[in-house]
């Protein structure tokens, strides 16, 4: 109960000050982001463990050490933190761990992002697959219209879940060090979790380790959009909750299509199916059973219900805190 009442005001003051200045461009000029430098460190890591001569069985327990190591070193470095902010300023030390702890969460960027896709459909597909290609993997001049927009909503679905409900449920339970720590596994995953020649056997840990972390993140991420649907006119909860259960199961990933299956269905379209990655076609099953066929107008529907999602995740905290107090 300690770690949850100490990481409620922390996780509340991390959002409100993400929501009204998100992560500065002049702050990020001038010292970088936390994670570029918890990416700092996982390339310097692999630098040294990651052997292409090595045996895949050597790669991955080097792959183990190195996640083990990175969760020690920043993790600790959190935590020293954390005791240094409690040290000096007292009862109110949750308002400077919560101002750092924002750099964690990604709610604004996150819709400035789509929505400029949004801006980049109305002034033409170039400018449209110019502005998906900094949110998505997979290649833009393969992509029409349509899948150009199912790539945005794709894009925030996902990034609800593993950019803003899983780094505030972990900050929520443990604090700036609690995030820090669901930061840094994500970072790594977004990494070295791939299935490549590079990756497959050294990146095997983070790949694991992240899927299993943001399995809570995924489930409560579908829910808040669900419950965003029914209190949308144009959206359908009851289609949203059909998607998830019978779609979100057969996604190529674990978490992933829980929230795109519940704003696929929410909006009456068809998500995911088959995409297009460096040239190569990823076969993968279709979350809903509405239309394929989206564009700018459904961006901005995603859109509406992403913001009533993420209010609904702060007023659930702010319930949650009280309750805690009372």
């Amino acid at each position: 109960m300690f770690f949850i009442s100490a990481g409620l005001p922390v996780v509340l003051t991390a959002l409100a000050v993400e929501a009204v200045a998100g992560y500065p461009s002049w702050l990020f000029a001038r010292l970088g982001h936390p994670v570029t430098w918890i990416g700092a460190g996982i390339a310097w890591l692999e630098k040294g463990l990651n052997d292409p001569a090595r045996t895949p069985s050597v790669r991955r327990r080097h792959g183990v050490v190195a996640l083990l190591v990175l969760i020690a070193i920043v993790g600790s470095a959190a935590w020293s933190l954390d005791r240094l902010l409690h040290e000096w300023l007292g009862t109110w030390w949750f308002l400077a761990s919560g101002v750092l702890a924002s750099s964690l969460m990604a709610q604004r960027s996150l819709h400035d992002h789509v929505s400029r896709v949004t801006t980049g459909l109305d002034q033409g597909l170039d400018d449209a697959r110019q502005a998906v290609s900094h949110i998505v993997g997979r290649d833009p001049l393969s992509l029409d219209e349509a899948g150009v927009a199912r790539a945005a909503i794709e894009s925030l679905a996902e990034n609800f879940s593993d950019g803003i409900v899983a780094p505030v449920f972990y900050t929520a339970l443990g604090g700036m060090t609690g995030g820090v720590l669901y930061k840094t596994i994500n970072t790594a995953d977004s990494m070295i979790g791939h299935r490549t020649p590079r990756h497959e056997a050294y990146g095997w840990a983070a790949a694991r380790l992240d899927d299993w972390v943001n399995l809570p993140a995924s489930r409560l991420s579908a829910a808040f959009l669900i419950l965003a649907a029914a209190l949308l006119p144009g959206c359908s909860a009851v289609a949203a909750l059909k998607a998830v259960c019978r779609d979100a199961r057969h996604h190529r990933s674990p978490n992933a299509g829980w929230p795109e299956a519940a704003m696929a269905g929410a909006l009456s379209l068809r998500l995911a199916g088959p995409r297009i990655y460096g040239g190569v076609i990823v076969e993968d099953h279709w979350m809903g059973d509405g239309t394929p066929h989206a564009g700018a107008r459904d961006i901005r529907r995603a859109l509406r219900i992403y913001r009533m999602a993420c209010g609904l995740q702060a007023g659930l905290l702010v319930l949650l805190l009280a309750a805690v107090l009372a």
